[in-house]
């Protein structure tokens, strides 16, 4: 009895790197590419509409990030297994990503064979991270966990009990929820009608208060303040 194919959509705006991917998975017997994807709008209708066993996700992409696309698809279909493929190697993307529901990030450098051999195991049930990111990761949690056992989280206990109207203006707030959601900046400009230079300034002033250097950070300590929910 011969094994069913994994079935797999492309979604990235870049025509060129589609077809080059294309390539890839045609000369592999057991996968069939049954749909390509240009936008992230394109990307959830057509993940819901042929429910394909992987969708291999660009994060930057027209009409919806690959970070939104990732949480509306797995919102309304857990079963689909989403394979990040980007150029972005930030902890903040990869983390937004992961909260998203994805089930692999791998680097756009990867090795085709590497490739191959993780929508294979995204399909499979498991999980696939780069191996540089791997690394990444590790090293965010080993400052984390070091930052517990130095202590840092006991000495600023008091702030803990602040109040985000202690620090934060409502807009900010506004903006630091819509973060929680892992939404870009372009989209939170669009959410909230102001322009994306602005929701920058709004960023760098929130990441300034809270005394963190990125977006994840930021989130981090709003969550462990129960400021926001993730």
């Amino acid at each position: 009895m011969q094994k069913e194919k994994i079935r797999l959509l492309l979604a990235d705006d870049h025509t060129l790197f589609r077809q080059g991917l294309r390539r890839i998975f045609e000369l592999e017997d057991d996968m069939d590419i049954v749909g390509e994807c240009q936008d992230g709008e394109q990307a959830v209708h057509k993940s819901l509409d042929m429910r394909p066993d992987v969708v291999l996700m660009d994060i930057n992409m027209p009409k919806k990030t690959g970070v939104e696309a990732t949480r509306d698809i797995k919102l309304q279909d857990e079963n689909i297994k989403i394979l990040i493929l980007s150029i972005h190697d930030d902890e903040a993307y990869i983390f937004e990503t992961i909260r998203a529901g994805a089930n692999g990030y791998l680097l756009k450098d990867v090795e085709s064979n590497t490739l191959v051999e993780a929508v294979r195991q995204v399909a499979g049930g498991s999980s696939f991270i780069h191996p540089q990111i791997t690394t990444k990761l590790l090293d965010e949690f080993k400052r984390l966990s070091n930052q517990v056992y130095e202590g840092d989280f006991e000495q600023s206990e008091p702030s803990l009990s602040l109040e985000w109207q202690d620090i934060l203006t409502q807009r900010e707030m506004e903006i630091l929820k819509l973060m929680a959601e892992g939404k870009s900046n372009r989209t939170i400009g669009e959410v909230l009608f102001i322009s994306e230079k602005t929701v920058k300034n709004h960023v760098s002033s929130i990441l300034g208060k809270l005394g963190v250097d990125d977006r994840t950070q930021a989130v981090i300590t709003a969550a462990k303040r129960c400021w926001v929910k993730l």
